[in-house]
């Protein structure tokens, strides 16, 4: 047995229906980690009189020796009793009301332990409405996963574990607190945040967690647009989106989260085409790299619009560029009732696709207005996916990359060697111009006047 484990299985014992305090012996919590304004928005409210604590996937990611994205906070304290402490700090939320603490451009968002029992529920077993507080452990009782259920003291550098979250962090174990079932209706995204934390952790799904899911996926549809828009995004920039999207076509989740999937996985090239864009998104979420919604969404309906650019194109002899455009109206107007796109995205995503023409056909003149545009850098990118699937030069991507990446110095150079490159090839030079014939009128004139 290794020494982590035999720390595990000492601390957990046999006892597995009390709380557990795991010291920083045992949970190696690296405090240079921890989010300064977390423990700030901690310490205020302990001299204040309150508890507080750590909460979530912060303290999961932490003893997994990983820097979270985000750090949340939970204490006794009510939202209107948080708010007044802070300068500034905003309550937020309808069906549980909690607090944005503000520090610059990071926010700490602290919620108050929420209570356990009967909740408004609509038909299907969704809570309405959970502004009822209550304790630390029953908030415990209503976190999802045992994995996200361990609250961290930043101040005595204590975890308080009440459902073996340690243990399955450590087994890499995803688990459902209480009946599975029943936590799903209560929450249908639960089921999308299974498979995320899976492809994230490279963990498994218990059995009893996993097996409700494809009965109850029909849930989904009841879950607001914008819910299902932020979480398959989540769950796409995990770190593993092929896995997650196996799970979701296996689990049938994809109808109400990736609807269009099937039609796009039908078409020619399709698949090598999203599996690459995939593959580099997983790479740059390792590198941690942002990854826009935007780019990511074009790259899904990609396959869609050049199916049916090609179909215009080739039965028509259409106007390449009107043909672009059409495609382009054609996609957005079908699939924007199918999915969840906010329409904030629409504007990049048609600039995206648009600006492909431009760079493949690669006309000088119109060089300075591709390169001032704000998604010159990702339509390069998205370039270089096509490139990589056969769909165009990849010369030309990897030139028109190398231009993204320049400096402006190298970047005139650059133009100016491809300017004087295409002047030299054959047939590119200018056709001298045909000098003009006196007119007659005018030789006749002269005549007569002389006459």
């Amino acid at each position: 047995m290794s020494s982590i484990s035999a720390k595990v299985a000492n601390f957990f014992g046999f006892n597995q229906s009390k709380l557990k305090k795991v010291p920083k012996s045992v949970h190696g919590i690296d405090r240079r980690l921890v989010s300064r304004n977390a423990i700030k928005v901690c310490e205020v409210l302990r001299s204040h009189g309150h508890t507080a604590f750590i909460v979530g996937g912060a303290v999961r990611d932490l003893m997994l020796g990983q820097v979270p994205k985000d750090f949340d906070v939970t204490t006794d304290a009510t939202p209107l009793e948080i708010k007044p402490l802070f300068r500034r700090a905003l309550i937020i939320g309808k069906r549980f009301k909690l607090v944005h603490v503000m520090f610059g451009p990071e926010i700490i968002e602290t919620s108050t332990f929420r209570a356990s029992g009967e909740l408004p529920e609509d038909s299907d077993g969704r809570i309405l409405s959970d502004n009822n507080y209550g304790t630390i452990e029953t908030d415990a009782e209503r976190r999802d996963f045992t994995i996200n259920a361990m609250y961290y003291d930043p101040i005595d550098e204590i975890v308080y574990d009440y459902h073996n979250g340690f243990r399955d962090i450590k087994n890499l174990q995803i688990r459902m607190i209480g009946e599975p079932e029943k936590r799903y209706r209560e929450d249908p995204v639960r089921m999308l945040r299974a498979i995320r934390f899976a492809g994230k952790l490279g963990a498994n799904i218990a059995t009893s967690t996993y097996e409700p899911i494809s009965r109850l996926s029909h849930l989904i549809s009841n879950v607001p647009d914008s819910r299902i828009f932020d979480e398959t995004f989540k769950l796409l920039t995990c770190g593993d989106s092929l896995y997650c999207i196996r799970e979701l076509r296996k689990l049938k989740l994809d109808k109400g989260t990736l609807p269009l999937l099937d039609k796009v996985l039908a078409l020619e090239n399709s698949e090598k085409f999203l599996q690459i864009a995939f593959e580099r998104t997983d790479q740059r979420v390792r590198l941690n790299k942002s990854i826009n919604p935007s780019y990511l969404y074009a790259a899904i309906l990609w396959p869609l619009v050049k199916s049916h650019f090609d179909t215009l194109t080739k039965e028509n002899k259409q106007n390449m560029f009107f043909a672009l455009q059409e495609s382009i109206s054609e996609v957005l107007e079908e699939q924007l009732s199918k999915l969840q796109i906010q329409k904030r995205h629409l504007g990049p995503i048609r600039e995206i696709w648009i600006m492909q023409y431009r760079l493949d056909n690669q006309k000088p003149k119109s060089f300075k207005g591709v390169m001032s545009s704000p998604y010159f850098r990702a339509a390069c990118e998205f370039m270089q996916l096509r490139a990589a699937s056969n769909q165009t030069d990849s010369v030309k991507a990897q030139w028109w990359m190398d231009l993204a990446n320049a400096s402006q110095e190298e970047q005139k150079s650059m133009i100016d060697k491809f300017i004087q490159s295409t002047r030299n090839q054959p047939g590119s030079g200018r056709k001298p111009r045909r000098r003009k014939k006196k007119s007659n009128v005018i030789i006749v004139t002269e005549n007569l006047q002389s006459a």
